[in-house]
């Protein structure tokens, strides 16, 4: 993080990367939606694009690069969830064995999996000042 920027809401380990690579070129373009619970628990749900509906409410956690020419992975919370998570950064990663739900992983025999670091106060200070956007701002 430079001086006067905001660090990533959300980032991915290697991993991650790696199978959102795969899953992008199986299926197109991909959505992650940090899910807040009920049946499929607190995990990171993967779905093609214009499968799972966006809300005004839900927040853009960030975008995932992927290698040329793949598009970006964008990551969404719900705008209540959000508000408890964001003092921290997401970090997505994957494990072994299989989720509940419907996330696109789960043939992989593998599942996405949030970890988080907090934020520093520099690094909240820098946030606060750069909001994240949300389904309304976006009109999705």
């Amino acid at each position: 993080m430079s001086e006067n920027s905001a660090p990533d809401r959300v980032v991915a380990t290697e991993a991650a990367t790696e199978l959102l690579t795969k899953l992008t070129e199986l299926h197109g373009g991909l959505m992650m939606h940090q899910s807040g619970g009920c049946c499929d628990g607190s995990a990171p749900m993967c779905y093609p694009v214009g499968e799972y509906r966006i809300g005004q409410r839900d927040v853009l956690v960030g975008e995932l690069d992927l290698p040329d020419p793949l598009p970006t992975v964008r990551v969404w919370i719900n705008g209540d969830q959000f508000e408890l998570w964001k003092h921290t950064q997401l970090i997505l990663d994957v494990v072994p064995g299989r989720g509940a739900g419907f996330s696109l992983e789960a043939p992989e025999g593998v599942r996405f999996l949030s970890r988080s670091r907090a934020f520093s106060d520099d690094e909240n200070t820098a946030l606060a000042a750069d909001p994240p956007r949300t389904g309304a701002d976006l009109a999705v």
